[in-house]
């Protein structure tokens, strides 16, 4: 598409869940809903459109082996791209990715900074590893330095009791998360099971990932205060093949991971049914592969979710939550066009026809 030309979509545009148009414009790289004066160059295309996808938990930069180069990290971007992800929250890196933000032709990352882990506490090469009383001066560093969150590792495997346990005492919880809110950071935290939710929900945490471990005791609590979970079902998937490798030396890890794995489906289901926001989230960028937003959208509406809440939960809701616009008049141009309406089956979104990233076809 040259310079001068100006894109026209036709067809079903889902500005919202119940707000649809018959067509938008692209000028100059942004939304527009009525036809330009001078639109000459006009190139028309049909489909169903919906705003950029997000993927809330992915990690660009980021290996089953720590930092990345920026050649890797540029093509775990471009998969993500390609499947319609144009919105990540980087829930955690090791590797300096803002090369990425003068990139027009790579998705737009909200970064969480470094992981913040207890010492030995964590994989290998991912987190500050510090000890409780270093804690809220880490939080405060990460909240400067990354778009607004921060992410703690909350639980992880005690070598000692071989099983999930918390890594946090809530005091120094309390005063880290307090530190957060103070420089304008959301919180996240790496949870899998229930131990650490009580001590994080009450120094204020203000999203959970994974949260496979909330109980029916929890979830209203969450719901009460509004606490985000990212459930990253796709990842969750791979509990038994990680409890088959520990059995000899954690059995009792490997059994709870089972446990978990098991009830994932009735966790996420009752938390969205208490009323906790959930949203999208891959946990591309570890083991898992890059450009799987597509899977996850239809796990959640595995758990009970409406396709179109399940939609929500990777478009309109997913970016009114991390302040980013959607399909508004004068927005950045950042949009997906399918064959098929994706309301009334998700599975349409792994088969974009086109990709639209601040205004310019890409892939």
């Amino acid at each position: 598409m040259s310079d001068g030309a100006v894109l026209h979509v036709r067809g079903r545009v889902l500005v919202g869940p119940e707000d649809v148009r018959d067509e938008l414009w692209v000028v100059d790289g942004r939304v527009a809903f009525d036809r330009p004066a001078a639109a000459a160059d006009v190139r028309t295309v049909t489909g169903w459109v919906l705003p950029g996808l997000v993927d809330a938990h992915c990690h660009v930069g980021l290996d089953a082996h720590g930092a990345v180069d920026a050649a890797t990290s540029e093509k775990q971007a471009v998969t993500d791209r390609d499947a319609g992800t144009l919105l990540i929250r980087d829930a955690g890196s090791a590797a300096d990715t803002r090369w990425i933000d003068d990139r027009d032709d790579l998705p737009r990352i909200i970064r969480a900074g470094r992981h913040i882990a207890r010492t030995r506490r964590y994989i290998r090469n991912y987190a500050h590893e510090i000890e409780p009383g270093d804690l809220a001066a880490y939080v405060r560093t990460e909240a400067r330095r990354g778009d607004g969150w921060v992410k703690l590792v909350g639980d992880w495997i005690d070598r000692g009791t071989g099983d999930l346990a918390a890594c946090w005492p809530g005091d120094a919880l309390a005063e880290a998360i307090a530190a957060a809110h103070e420089e304008g950071a959301r919180v996240t935290a790496h949870c899998f099971a229930a131990d650490s939710l009580p001590d994080l929900l009450a120094a204020g945490i203000d999203c959970v990932e994974h949260a496979t471990g909330l109980t029916e005791e929890l979830i209203p609590a969450f719901a009460e205060r509004g606490v985000a979970i990212v459930p990253t079902l796709v990842n969750i998937a791979t509990f038994p093949t990680l409890a088959a490798g520990g059995e000899a030396k954690f059995p009792a890890w490997s059994a709870r991971m089972r446990r978990l794995h098991e009830r994932r489906y009735d966790t996420v289901g009752a938390a969205h049914d208490a009323g906790i926001p959930v949203f999208v989230g891959t946990d591309a960028g570890g083991s898992l592969a890059h450009g799987l937003v597509a899977e996850e959208v239809a796990e959640l509406v595995k758990a009970g979710l409406a396709p179109a809440e399940a939609l929500s939960a990777a478009t309109w809701g997913a970016r009114r939550w991390l302040g980013r616009p959607g399909l508004e008049e004068g927005a950045s141009a950042d949009f997906v066009v399918y064959d098929e309406d994706p309301r009334a089956d998700v599975r349409v979104l792994a088969d974009p026809r086109l990709v639209v990233l601040r205004g310019r076809p890409v892939g």
